[in-house]
């Protein structure tokens, strides 16, 4: 089986869909960010004009980040561990909760090469995304490829869940 990895002019097309809906809706976005390290935040904020809706991006990768900056409940860190739906519905909704923004979308996982386990291998990743007032939803992925194909599949997954949450 091929692994289809979106090249960046393919995240491009994406965030310019994100851009564009979440303009027409007269929001702002935040990002919460783990195992892409951000790179949902660039590739929206690579666009111009960005500043008029994107508010912030954060990147949590310790527990500690993730309870300081979004919220993280500890107990929910040690039960069910970083990379869990939990964790996910958790972040979406600290980084709305401590942001203006009217929609948000959260990415905690294991992109490689190690840090997998039987339960979790490389390439588990977690999403989660919700809209003000709205209810968090998250969503389990299982990606093939390097660390890079891992997370350029989560940016597009993430930014795709984006338009399905403004959408819906």
């Amino acid at each position: 089986m091929s692994v289809s990895v979106p090249t960046d002019a393919e995240l491009r097309v994406l965030a310019e869909q994100v851009a564009q809906s979440v303009q027409q809706q007269r929001m702002m976005m935040v990002t919460a960010e783990s195992c892409s390290g951000g790179w949902i935040a660039k590739t929206l904020t690579d666009l111009p004009g960005s500043s008029g809706w994107f508010d912030a991006g954060v990147v949590t990768y310790s527990y500690e980040a993730k309870e300081a900056l979004l919220g993280v409940n500890p107990a929910t860190l040690q039960r069910t561990g970083a990379v869990s739906e939990e964790t996910a519905l958790e972040m979406v909704s600290g980084a709305l909760a401590r942001f203006g923004a009217g929609v948000a979308v959260a990415v905690t996982g294991i992109a490689g090469p190690s840090g997998g386990t039987p339960d979790k291998p490389v390439g588990t990743v977690w999403v989660g995304w919700k809209r003000r007032g709205g209810y968090a939803r998250a969503q389990l992925f299982h990606f093939d490829g390097d660390r890079e194909a891992v997370r350029r599949q989560t940016v597009a997954a993430a930014l795709r869940g984006v338009l399905q949450t403004l959408t819906d």
